[in-house]
């Protein structure tokens, strides 16, 4: 709900927002990445609030913010009015999106935590899948303000109560001595070390390449003479390709060191977006190439969310996640502009993901320099009683 409510319905009420509004769609779209880029960077003090809090409050309290704010982009008099909702948007990302949730099943799953975060981004998955269509059925009757308005009452009646009545289960913050080090190590050391700052510049790179190639998939796709609704479709099952790769990645958890697994999956995101920039048809392989990028997609998802554990353990999940998240997260904010100006640069979509291809590879080397060949084993953090009941 939180990822269908503050990110896809904008993907398909933006234009009528522009149409509405008279406001320029670079002034629009530049609003909501800015809400996007605040996220990005309020998730690294929400990190360390939930270490030390818990998620009961952060969670409940951004599902609260996150219906205000759309409610302040519905009623928006003007633009800055616009992009202040969209900032507070952002701010309540930090709190309903993926990265408080890994925290949340990394500590109170412990051993169990590969399972959890599976399922957890199974069922987020289809977000675009329900959302996207629902968005666009609201926002053809009683317009894109309406429209906010009731998605804004779905997310604070529906997510609000379940994060306050739900997230009852013990919360074990760091004590005193283990809010300076996790495995032996202070969190600065943790955070300047050659690994994390690697595996960091690695994600942004690969979260650049995921969502500037989502972006622009259907103009490519239209480049190569498929009609908008069969490039649509092609961006439907590229989405739900995500899930299918999900499914493998408990396969490859346990067969491959995480360095060694990240670079695997990126290697493959890489390939499928060379091909597409070189391959020019015929158009169900270029569906089927979409797919399996999607597949890559939906893996790095996971990669992401249980790399840190795998080197540092989770005790200090919370707070080094949302450090890691931040520049992952920038990327993801700057992709839609970048792919704009590597298309102006390279001079056609194809030359786009040519270019973000080999971005790819560059990310997947990064990946393999992070480790050293050897799977750390981090500790492992008991199933506080009745969690797999609560679940």
């Amino acid at each position: 709900m939180a990822y269908g409510v503050l990110y896809y319905a904008f993907t398909v009420l933006a234009s009528g927002i522009v149409e509405d509004t008279g406001w320029s769609s670079s002034a629009v779209t530049a609003a909501f990445s800015a809400g996007t880029l605040f996220g990005a960077l309020a998730g690294v003090a929400t990190g360390r609030v939930l270490q030390r809090h818990g998620p009961r409050v952060v969670m409940t309290s951004a599902s609260v913010l996150a219906a205000l704010a759309v409610t302040v982009v519905a009623t928006a008099p003007s633009l800055p009015v616009f992009t202040l909702g969209w900032l507070l948007a952002g701010a309540a990302s930090a709190g309903t999106f993926y990265p408080p949730a890994f925290a949340v099943l990394t500590q109170w799953y412990g051993a169990r935590r590969v399972r959890a975060i599976t399922t957890l981004t199974l069922v987020a998955g289809f977000s675009s899948t329900v959302f996207a269509p629902l968005t666009a059925v609201l926002g053809e009757e009683p317009g894109w303000r309406a429209t906010y308005l009731v998605l804004g009452a779905v997310m604070l009646v529906a997510t609000a109560p379940a994060h306050a009545l739900a997230l009852r289960l013990p919360w074990h913050p760091s004590t005193g001595a283990d809010r300076g080090h996790a495995h032996g190590r202070s969190d600065r050391g943790i955070l300047t070390s050659r690994t994390f700052v690697l595996v960091t510049v690695s994600g942004a790179l690969t979260s650049l390449v995921m969502y500037a190639s989502l972006v622009h998939l259907v103009p490519l796709l239209q480049q190569r003479g498929t009609s908008v609704q069969l490039a649509a479709w092609a961006l439907g099952l590229s989405g739900a390709g995500q899930v299918g790769g999900r499914l493998l990645y408990p396969t490859l958890e346990r067969r491959m060191p995480p360095h060694v697994r990240a670079a695997a999956v990126i290697s493959v995101l890489a390939a499928t977006v060379l091909a597409l920039g070189i391959v020019r048809g015929p158009v169900p392989l270029l569906i089927s190439i979409a797919v399996l990028a999607g597949s890559a997609r939906g893996l790095f998802t996971l990669i992401g969310a249980t790399v840190l554990t795998e080197h540092w353990g989770p005790e200090r999940y919370a707070a080094l996640n949302g450090v890691y998240n931040a520049p992952v997260g920038v990327a993801a904010a700057l992709a839609p502009a970048v792919g704009s100006g590597l298309t102006a640069l390279t001079g056609s979509p194809a030359g786009l993901f040519v270019a973000l291809g080999l971005l790819g590879l560059v990310g997947a080397a990064l990946a393999v320099a992070s480790g050293d060949g050897t799977p750390r084993t981090p500790r492992v953090v008991p199933v506080p009683a009745g969690a797999e009941e609560h679940a």
